[in-house]
């Protein structure tokens, strides 16, 4: 468990600014690998605009439309995949979110929170070594959560690949209490 005071006020800081944030808690979804299934994108969308209020994309979105289904009623942030070639999927992105390149290093409620695809696992290894809270990844399409010291490491899964059992899931990660929950969309 992360923290235990209850507040309706939560900050986050995105690029140096804070934000006030009116929730009774502070949750953020977490998905990755959607690699253009728009039924499975906005399934996600769909199970998530209603129960947090930050968005985060692991990356491999692929294309700008599937990047458009993440206009939403939650803030946006997204890293760039190794299937993410499409020249102006950042351009889209930006339109009513943020697009980080490779890595992301973002602040909610007092959370550290890394954001990478996963393509080295020597970058995410050194991720999850360093002073973070959180470092969330996709890349393997498999739903994990692993501590590794005081850092959670969270990868919501993907799209199915061909011989792997496991369906397409969402991340909900509570701030207040550290709780991990995957949800099958």
């Amino acid at each position: 468990m992360r923290k235990t005071e209850s507040s309706k006020d939560h900050l986050f800081r995105e690029r140096g600014k804070e934000f006030s944030v009116q929730k009774e808690i502070m949750k953020l979804g977490v998905v990755s690998d959607t690699h253009d299934n728009l039924e499975k994108a906005r399934e996600a969308v769909r199970f998530l605009e209603e129960r947090v209020s930050v968005v985060i994309h692991c990356g491999d979105m692929v294309a700008p439309f599937t990047a458009e289904l993440f206009e939403s009623s939650f803030r946006f942030h997204a890293v760039k995949g190794n299937n993410d070639g499409e020249w102006n999927l950042k351009q889209v992105v930006e339109e009513f979110g943020e697009f980080h390149g490779e890595v992301a290093e973002l602040e909610f409620d007092g959370e550290k929170v890394a954001v990478y695809h996963g393509t080295s696992e020597r970058i995410v290894e050194g991720l999850v070594s360093g002073d973070q809270d959180y470092v969330f990844r996709g890349h393997t399409h498999r739903r994990k959560v692993e501590e590794h010291g005081d850092t959670t490491e969270v990868n919501p899964g993907g799209i199915e690949l061909p011989g792997q059992q496991e369906e397409f899931s969402v991340a909900v990660v509570d701030l207040e209490t550290g709780e991990v929950e995957f949800q099958v969309v």
